[in-house]
């Protein structure tokens, strides 16, 4: 399900919590987590919020469906996520860098673009 879903069709949207969290955590504190940390609804219907662990090899997600939550969990079996580690952060995923991210890919670049000094 997850590698199939398309945000705009399965998705309304999908949030990247950055950062590590707690894997034990269930689907009430990743709710509050939501709220408290980083002050949005989870209660949006059709979005999904994803965190990731400190060993970056699982992945669960948080998804209300109008009348109650769905707790998704993938774990790789070969290979980690590449994740952001600002844990302030929260990003709102478009469709290619959510492919991206269940390819096992990462979602931003690492080559930082310079643009030439003209010197004349």
């Amino acid at each position: 399900m997850l590698n199939d879903a398309h945000i705009g069709t399965s998705f309304s949207k999908v949030y990247l919590l950055t950062g590590r969290t707690d894997m034990r955590k269930g689907m009430t504190q990743l709710a509050s987590l939501i709220e408290m940390q980083f002050k949005l609804d989870p209660h949006q219907k059709g979005v999904l919020f994803l965190f990731c662990g400190r060993n970056r090899r699982k992945l669960k997600g948080l998804l209300w469906e109008g009348d109650g939550y769905l707790l998704l969990s993938k774990e790789l079996s070969d290979g980690k996520y590449i994740w952001p580690n600002d844990i302030s952060e929260m990003k709102d995923l478009s469709d290619e860098q959510y492919r991206l991210l269940m390819s096992g890919f990462a979602i931003e670049s690492s080559i930082k673009s310079t643009t030439p000094k003209y010197i004349g």
